[in-house]
This record gives C-alpha cells, structure tokens and sequence, in this order.
C-alpha cells in the first residue's frame, strides 16, 4: 500500500520552490479552491483559529484530495495537539513561539518515531491507512515524508535560533515577522530594517544546520527572499483574499452610484442606511 510523500519535500529535494496558502476559515472547499488552483501546500492555522479535530480532519481530507500537503500550525504546548494532526493524515505541524534549543528536542521527541525521537505508535489512524498499511511503512514514513517546522517569533527565539537548528530530527524554520515586530515595540513594522536583519539571520542559520526556511509571506521581492534561502513560500490567505474582493466589489458599485445621473441617483445615505 503506497503511502503518499510529501509534495513539499519531494520539491525541495529537486532544488525547486513550494508554496502554501493559510486558511484561517475553517470551511474544507477553501482549501480545495487552493489545490484546483495549483498550490502545493495548505497552512491550516490550529493556533488562532477555531477548530475542532473532526473539521481539521475534513480540511487535512481535501488537501490530499488535490495532492496537497496540509501543514498545521498547532496549539502550543501539548503532546497531544501535536501527534493528532499527524494521526489524522497531516503532512505536517508548524509550532509557533519556539524559543529553546530544549523545547525543540522536545518536540522532535514527542513527534518522530525511533531513532529520532519516542512518538507512542498507532497505526489505527488515517497516517497508517486505518492499520492496512505495513507498519515498517507507517513508521518510515513518520519520520521521512512528514514535516515539522518551528516558528522563531521572539528576541529570545532569535538569541537560541543558532541551538535550536542545529537540533536534529526537525525539518525546516519560519520566521515570524508579525508577533517578532511587535515584542520589539515596532507592531506589524514587518519591513522595519531590525525586523528583516533577524529574518534574514534566521534564513541563514536554518540552511547552515541544513533546515529548509518556510516564509509566512511574500516579503519584499520574491528573489530576494530566494537569496536569504526562502524554499517554501506562503502566497497569501483566504481571510486576505476575501475581504480585498468584498472591498473592490463595493467600490466598484459604490463609485458608480455616484457617476449615475440625477433621476437614477439615490439620495444619499443616511448614518443608518
């Protein structure tokens, strides 16, 4: 029984680039939008959004519908919200806020299977094809073709960045522009020069300890994020995207309202209309 690689690690492997698109709804038609669009890989946010795991599953379901990876950024600090997603057919987890060279062992631990780390086995679950798939498979597979991506977010993360890539058994680095901006007291500045020098400096460190570099967005221009190391690149998400579609659609309407001739023309608004 073939269990499914990892398009985003059969890409970087072949020196190519991936892209992924975060969905903060939670609806499973968004992210098959995303694959019958061509992308490679979808980030599901489990940290801010409301989810529950069977919906998580469904999402993960029409990821691999399209042959997408699904990357699920975790809520922080159980073992539980770690293996789950992975349990449910996840190609990978992204857990945010890693500060510690310790903390990354931990993780490592708790979601590789031996050599690498002590995650409990359960084949019973989609990831080992509901125990029909050979368990010498399941466990390979556990650690070669699924992902584990750290997000360095802080001063502290980015002080131990250099410890926390050297530790092996995890597969690649995100820099976090946003929550990083605004612990320096520069909230959302994510072009402010301090704030692209520690990105920057994350990007080089990971590919020194041989870690690919995630970017949670399009940063300044796209070659130069492929010069800092970037392999894999978030193009953007659905909450962005619809909210920029609903604001054109209005403008549209509403400055034709105002082009219209007298007897076509509305009386304007009041507050209330």
């Amino acid at each position: 029984m073939r269990l499914r690689p990892s398009r985003v690690l059969t890409l970087i492997r072949q020196g190519q680039l991936a892209t992924t698109f975060k969905s903060n709804l939670n609806d499973p038609r968004v992210i098959e939008i995303a694959g019958l669009c061509g992308c490679d890989a979808v980030w599901i946010c489990g940290e801010h959004v409301p989810n529950d795991w069977s919906n998580l599953e469904h999402q993960i379901r029409a990821a691999r519908l399209h042959d997408m990876d699904s990357l699920v950024r975790v809520a922080k600090g159980s073992y539980s919200d770690y293996v789950k997603p992975f349990e449910a057919d996840a190609t990978g987890i992204i857990v945010p806020h890693v500060t510690t060279a310790d903390e990354a062992r931990q993780i490592v631990e708790w979601t590789r299977f031996h050599p690498l780390g002590k995650r409990a086995i359960d084949g019973g679950n989609a990831d080992g094809r509901f125990c029909l798939a050979p368990f010498a498979d399941y466990l390979r597979h556990g650690n070669d073709e699924r992902i584990i991506i750290l997000q360095i977010e802080s001063p502290e993360g980015l002080a131990n960045v250099e410890a926390i890539a050297a530790v092996p058994g995890f597969s690649g680095i995100m820099f976090g522009p946003g929550d990083f901006s605004h612990r320096i007291g520069k909230a959302g500045q994510v072009e402010a020069p301090d704030v692209v020098a520690a990105r920057k400096h994350v990007a080089a460190v990971a590919r020194r300890h041989g870690k690919f570099v995630m970017s949670s967005g399009l940063f300044g221009s796209l070659e130069g994020l492929v010069a800092e190391g970037h392999q894999v690149f978030n193009i953007g998400a659905d909450v962005l995207a619809l909210g920029a579609y609903v604001k054109q659609r209005l403008d549209l309407v509403r400055n034709g309202i105002a082009a219209l001739p007298d007897g076509l023309r509305p009386a304007a608004r009041t507050a209330y209309g």
